[in-house]
């Protein structure tokens, strides 16, 4: 019964997820923000609200491992989905077509899963009626560098709003038109969030059973099964940008989904409330960030060097993520996940 509830509410997790990236794509296509900021903020944060929702529902439920676990593994799908597409598109390399402001993200994203592993290692941070002062500096820090990098777009956001206002103002009804969409994908997008929302709870309860069940551990299965049912919309709305040359809302919403994840820790150490959530969940944890930093490092290099070769039409940069993902995931199964 707990697989088929499991695969069920992961179904309707995965539809909504696809839907409400789609109607987020067309609010931002609407309200002329730029590809890169898309991608970084609005799309990763609609494709992580699986990992949050489930996440929340896990903590509730006395499971802060399995909550946990989500978020790490999820940070680690998301590099084993960017170096899949690295292996399948052929054309042209996804490095070399991904903006340097890319690097900015990925160092972010690095830096909170660094320090997220060490406030682990380190047995969390004071607290204050529950909640970890260490979760809340995670957030602050993601909130100031999603500042730095709006800063950075807003330049290209203004030229692309004149633009839209020159091309509405010659247009007859353009602008009704416009508002119109943009009233359609707003209820869209939250017919989709609310999807997610009542499918999360079902899907944290089942997997939870799944590893009562099978003896697992939930730090294994929140970081292997459940992290890649949550990582599926990452994996959807990647295929889709690359499909329509769109690299960097591709690239931007899985760093972008890795830094929210960091994030998201806050969130779910409110749901939590019994004590500082760093502080209570396994140390296993720690290899799982450390694992994350190490594959998101060859994005990184891969995105800086921009290397064109191949070996024996391999990718070198995907075949190193895959394969470390593999490995990750072997090395915390022997740990006893």
């Amino acid at each position: 019964m707990s697989w088929v509830l499991f695969l069920v509410s992961a179904v309707v997790m995965v539809v909504a997820g696809t839907k409400l990236v789609r109607y987020a794509d067309q609010i931002a296509e609407l309200s002329g923000l730029g590809r890169l900021w898309i991608g970084v903020v609005l799309v990763a944060g609609a494709t992580s609200l699986p990992e949050v929702i489930t996440d929340i529902s896990a903590a509730r439920l006395g499971a802060p491992d399995l909550a946990v676990g989500d978020l790490f593994g999820s940070n680690m799908a998301n590099m084993l989905i960017l170096g899949l597409i690295d292996m399948i598109y052929r054309q042209k390399r996804i490095w070399q077509q991904t903006a340097y402001e890319q690097t900015l993200i990925a160092t972010l994203a690095m830096g909170l899963t660094g320090l997220a592993g060490a406030f682990m290692l380190f047995n969390g941070g004071s607290g204050h009626g529950g909640l970890g002062l260490d979760s809340a500096l995670l957030i602050t820090i993601y909130l100031l560098g999603m500042r730095v990098v709006y800063r950075q777009e807003d330049v290209r956001r203004r030229q692309k709003e004149l633009e839209r206002v020159v091309e509405a103002g010659e247009e007859s009804g353009g602008v009704e038109q416009r508002r119109a969409r943009l009233t359609r994908a707003f209820v869209g997008f939250a017919l989709a969030a609310l999807g997610i929302v009542l499918a999360a709870p079902y899907l944290a309860s089942s997997a939870k059973d799944l590893a009562e069940q099978t003896g697992i551990g939930t730090t294994f299965v929140g970081t292997s099964l459940l992290a890649l049912t949550t990582s599926l919309p990452e994996l959807v709305t990647a295929l889709a940008a690359v499909r329509l040359g769109a690299f960097d809302l591709a690239v931007g919403n899985l760093f972008g989904s890795n830094a929210f994840n960091m994030a998201a820790l806050f969130i779910v150490d409110v749901a939590y409330q019994q004590e500082p959530l760093l502080s209570v969940v396994s140390s296993t944890h720690v290899l799982t960030a450390l694992w994350s930093i190490l594959l998101m490092n060859v994005g990184l290099m891969g995105i800086i060097y921009r290397a064109e070769r191949r070996f024996l039409l391999i990718e070198p940069d995907g075949f190193l993520m895959i394969v470390g993902y593999g490995l990750g995931m072997w090395l915390l199964f022997q740990a006893g996940g």
